[in-house]
């Protein structure tokens, strides 16, 4: 294990352009572990529509950045009080969408601290029934990331001001609100908490088990390249935003493995445009399924031999071509 330090900035463009950075050209040999924090900011799943997902008015009256991730699942809210974690590994089938793995080390910690957490769900480490932290994962080429939030002293009260959760979401999971479901670690530790750097340290010193830290600093040059892919990605509007084209049907569906919708642009018969947006995840990017759809005749039939050589799993994960033919049509 290679920990490697991305240093204290708190800009959210730069720390996920780091972390892609990190993936792509530090180590390939090494699994590697990152730690980032971020000033107020809502991180979008890649595949969200992010204006349904976030409070506009008020993100922009507060100053909260928006940046949208390379991984899938849900837009989540961050602040100096929440500290994210990464796990660099290779891609495998052991380790892709096994959240169990990547997760325990830091349930260990949390165990240590008396801290009753467990991984709960497709994703989330909860304590008392609470979400404390959220993870996700991406594939870049051989490797890929499996990254968390882990709530410390985070400013609860803006979650719900800064997000537009839908109440299915809520309701699926038999809650109140967004922020009877979410807590802060801090809330179950006894007497007076320490610093969410140290927490920091903590989990390192753990997750080495006590054994000298071998650790990568990055360097001026990548720091010049991690800029320039935060100009490229991070902080483009495109990115973050992207366009949102007019279509005349719209479906949706909610599963297992999250919410899909998908948005149709249908004329004469035949798709024009299509968009897929959610909370899922896959180990590829949906814009190749909505490249490959353009221009199919808009029936279950045509649809299946557009997609009969496509394994639909690996844009949405355990989810069968039929019910997404079922979902398009």
């Amino acid at each position: 294990m290679l920990y490697v330090n991305t240093g204290n900035s708190h800009d959210p463009s730069i720390n996920l352009a780091a972390e892609e950075y990190v993936i792509r050209h530090i180590a390939p040999e090494e699994e590697i572990l990152l730690f980032y924090i971020n000033g107020p900011s809502i991180i979008i799943g890649r595949n969200q529509n992010t204006i349904q997902e976030i409070n506009t008015d008020y993100v922009e009256a507060n100053n909260i950045k928006v940046v949208r991730r390379l991984s899938g699942g849900g837009a989540v809210y961050h602040d100096e009080g929440n500290l994210n974690f990464s796990f660099i590994a290779p891609h495998s089938k052991d380790n892709f969408h096994n959240f169990k793995k990547f997760t325990e080390p830091v349930i260990k910690v949390l165990n240590n601290m008396g801290v009753p957490a467990e991984l709960r769900g497709r994703n989330d480490i909860v304590v008392n029934d609470q979400k404390i932290s959220g993870n996700a994962q991406y594939v870049a080429g051989e490797r890929m990331v499996s990254h968390g939030t882990l709530l410390w002293q985070a400013d609860l009260g803006r979650v719900g001001e800064a997000l537009r959760v839908k109440a299915a979401k809520i309701e699926s999971k038999g809650i109140k609100s967004i922020r009877s479901r979410v807590a802060n670690i801090t809330e179950f530790i006894e007497g007076e908490p320490m610093s969410v750097e140290a927490f920091r340290e903590h989990i390192i010193e753990s997750v080495f088990e006590g054994k000298e830290i071998k650790a990568y600093q990055l360097t001026a040059s990548d720091w010049e390249a991690v800029e320039q892919l935060a100009d490229e990605r991070y902080r483009n509007w495109d990115w973050n935003y992207g366009r949102s084209p007019a279509f005349d049907i719209q479906r949706e569906t909610r599963y297992a493995g999250g919410e899909i919708e998908v948005y149709l642009d249908v004329a004469q018969g035949e798709i024009k445009d299509v968009k897929f947006y959610g909370d899922f995840f896959g180990q590829r990017g949906v814009d190749e399924l909505e490249t490959l759809l353009v221009g199919t005749r808009y029936a279950p039939e045509s649809l299946a031999k557009a997609l009969e050589k496509i394994n639909i799993s690996d844009y949405f994960v355990n989810y069968s071509l039929d019910e997404l033919i079922a979902l398009l049509y």
